[in-house]
């Protein structure tokens, strides 16, 4: 793999919809080769000769006077398909750059050729005629619409336009499209000027998720007019409450909502964690009242073990063990804690030996097996240690703790002289765990090109960009169709409205959101949508999920690639792997810029203003804003690289100095030395700095194995678990 020196060239790997034109988000997509097996560059192959359709994929890598040409030429093409997105394309466009009349000729009549897309063309020519100066004709062309495609979400973008001269038009808006934005929008004007009306803050409880002032609004909601709500009121306020994690305020509202065994659940959920009175009796009433056949029950049962005292806490644990075969492993563990505790040792013996022999395929099995293996370890016994963690591999393999463990085998391995072992158990953890951190580590081991703790920073690795983007699961054709163009923010207003259950998602329906989020720069929540995928507990869930991460689209989602340009050349001026600083942005801020923390931090790489300042001055910048992403990854990257020379190159410290600080890592360093850098990173002494570490690393690798053709390619080698495009 090249190391970092070299002018980097970017690549955008071909394929057949128009994905990356006119503000595409890159979210998705495979790297591909054309016919004759070269991959796509940066546009320079388009510069001349015969303008193809699949063109259009890799137009977004090119200058836009360029872009512009090739879309001209494509959109003068014979009619077909992709003609008419052309068409659309090119119209948005000049529409961006204020040109309405020269949008106006690609517009006129597309509505006919391009049906599906219909309503949003009429909505474009009355752009173009507002900027052309033509008031009256954009207000007949919105009329039209409203005409002919009454029930056309878009159309409540037309009748925001007309109430501003009519309100009328804005009345039939939120009548007729609640949850559209600009509904929301007309809801929040109207409520500046009188915010004494309770069905307008019920309509943003209901829809506004997105909107910054939700909670206070909610706040507004239930201080002022709480005599007035319904239970489902209550229950719609609550899920917004607890979506914006302000649980203690989302359990007392579930309090007030219908009495369903997941609303009693999260009422004395949302107490716990809000620090609320009252929570042990809320898990107790909840208990009480569905005591069979539900999952809240079994874990309101677990939590409600840890709140009283172990001899009750006991007895709740009997009745998951008892009702719950599910959950009867970790409830067999916490009870062998427990009587650990009572000084009751052979009884504990006895409950841990039933955990591994009734349950020995459970979550609560791999984790004591893992528990044990580590205190052999720890005592220099690492046959020991083989012998427990072994068992995890054939018994406990969806376990996560089983990548670990199975890294650990090669190790100790490799310790024992047992070198074929020890191949064998990397490239076991390749196989069947491509995805986590131990497969870095595990093709560190086996000699690939990929790094380690001190040689990362310096590889420089080839990334090529997907163009296109795999069909979402859920949603209209209209919907699709605008993904597919890159149209993000039309889709992202289309899919408030078809999103018709967030309280509740199928696993297509929370994927797409997730991808929308994605889409419009929402990435906090649009990674945390696709990633909670993977806490669904129904079999027929869990096997669509299972479906779901066999897709390159799922990866792609839940590592992005925003801001690669800026990254890529702070990255050059550090000397720095940018997938490492990549990995390390996701890890701190999921590439929101404006994100702040509790302790102060702000921007991409979560700079402290007092660090931002001492930066500055040793790099002698007057001015500086945490805020905007080019200031921010200028000074973050400088910050790495400077972790970097304190511990010479090594990223393991530097990384884990970049969480902890430098004076914490460098007493662990003092105290104990490195060693193992593995045993190291295990043993890190703040648990939030052991996760962080693994967490950067494992970024790392995955954008690795995503994004550069010849890692993937391996990986997919040795994986079917690895995702491809066939």
């Amino acid at each position: 793999m090249p190391k970092i020196g070299r002018k980097r060239i970017y690549q955008i790997a071909s394929g057949t919809v128009c994905a990356l034109v006119a503000g595409a988000a890159i979210l998705n997509g495979v790297v591909r080769q054309r016919p004759n097996g070269a991959f796509v560059g940066s546009g320079g192959e388009l510069q001349g000769g015969t303008v193809q359709v699949n063109d259009v994929n890799i137009l977004k890598s090119l200058a836009p006077e360029k872009r512009a040409e090739k879309l001209i030429a494509i959109a003068k093409s014979p009619q077909n398909l992709e003609r008419s997105r052309a068409r659309y394309l090119l119209a948005t466009e000049l529409l961006q750059q204020g040109k309405g009349g020269k949008a106006l000729e690609q517009l006129n009549g597309l509505e006919v050729d391009y049906p599906v897309l219909a309503g949003h063309v009429l909505l474009k020519r009355a752009q173009a005629y507002d900027q052309m100066g033509n008031t009256a004709k954009a207000q007949s062309t919105r009329q039209e619409l409203v005409k002919q495609q009454p029930n056309n979400p878009v159309t409540a973008e037309a009748l925001y336009m007309l109430g501003k001269s009519d309100l009328r038009y804005w009345d039939q808006a939120i009548a007729q499209f609640p949850s559209h934005p600009r509904s929301l929008e007309i809801a929040q004007q109207r409520l500046k000027q009188n915010p004494n009306q309770p069905e307008l803050l019920k309509l943003i409880a209901r829809h506004g998720l997105h909107l910054n002032s939700y909670v206070s609004l909610l706040d507004q909601l239930t201080e002022k007019f709480a005599n007035q709500l319904t239970p489902e009121d209550w229950e719609v306020i609550a899920f917004g409450y607890w979506e914006k994690t302000e649980y203690g305020k989302a359990g007392m509202a579930y309090a007030k909502a219908p009495f369903t065994a997941r609303n009693a659940y999260r009422t004395a959920r949302g107490l716990q964690l809000g620090q609320k009175p009252g929570a042990t009796q809320a898990y107790i009433r909840m208990v009480n009242a569905f005591p069979k056949d539900t999952q809240e029950t079994s874990l309101a049962l677990m939590r409600l073990s840890r709140l009283v005292e172990p001899g009750q806490a006991i007895a709740y644990l009997d009745q998951v063990i008892t009702q719950f075969p599910n959950r009867a492993g970790e409830a067999l563990l916490e009870k062998s804690k427990l009587l650990d505790e009572l000084n009751s040792k052979q009884a504990a013996a006895q409950t841990r030996q039933l955990l591994l022999t009734q349950y020995s395929n459970s979550e609560a099995a791999a984790q004591l097996r893992w528990e044990l293996a580590q205190a052999q370890a720890g005592a220099g016994d690492i046959q020991a240690a083989w012998k427990w963690a072994a068992p995890i591999i054939k018994e406990n393999s969806d376990s996560e703790y089983a990548p670990e463990a199975a890294f650990w085998v090669g190790k100790w391995a490799t310790q024992l002289g047992k070198h074929n072992d020890a191949k064998n158990a990397f490239e076991y953890v390749l196989k069947h765990y491509p995805e986590s951190y131990y497969a870095w580590r595990s093709a560190s081991m086996l000699g690939w090109d990929v790094g380690d703790f001190n040689s990362v920073r310096q590889l420089d690795p080839k990334v090529v960009r997907p163009s296109t983007r795999p069909p979402i699961p859920a949603g209209s054709e209209t919907l699709r169709e605008l993904y597919q163009l890159g149209q993000d923010q039309d889709a992202w207003s289309l899919w408030q409205v078809e999103f018709r259950n967030p309280m509740q998602p199928t696993v297509a329906e929370q994927f797409t959101d997730g991808v929308m989020r994605l889409g419009v720069g929402d990435h906090l929540d649009g990674i945390f949508m696709v990633s909670y995928l993977s806490e669904r507990e129904k079999p027929e869930e869990r096997e669509e999920y299972k479906a779901l991460k066999q897709q390159l689209g799922y990866w792609y989602a839940l590592y992005p690639f925003p801001y690669l340009e800026l990254i890529e050349s702070w990255s050059q001026e550090r000397q720095l792997n940018p997938l490492l600083v990549t990995a390390l942005i996701r890890q701190e801020s999921r590439f929101m810029p404006e994100i702040t923390s509790s302790a102060g931090a702000k921007g991409l790489m979560q700079v402290m203003p007092d660090t931002g300042e001492w930066i500055a001055k040793q790099i002698k910048i007057k001015e500086f804003d945490l805020t905007n992403p080019e200031d921010n990854i200028k000074l973050g990257t400088w910050y790495l690289d400077y972790t970097h020379e304190e511990y010479a190159g090594n990223s393991m410290l530097a990384v884990a100095s970049y969480n902890a600080g430098p004076g914490a890592v460098g007493e662990w360093v003092a105290k104990k030395g490195v060693g193992d850098p593995d045993q190291f990173v295990e043993t890190i002494p703040y648990s939030e700095t052991r996760g962080y570490v693994k967490s950067v690393f494992g970024n790392y690798w995955n954008y690795l194995r995503l994004y550069n053709p010849e890692i993937s390619q391996k990986v997919a080698q040795v994986s079917k678990a690895h995702p491809t495009i066939q």
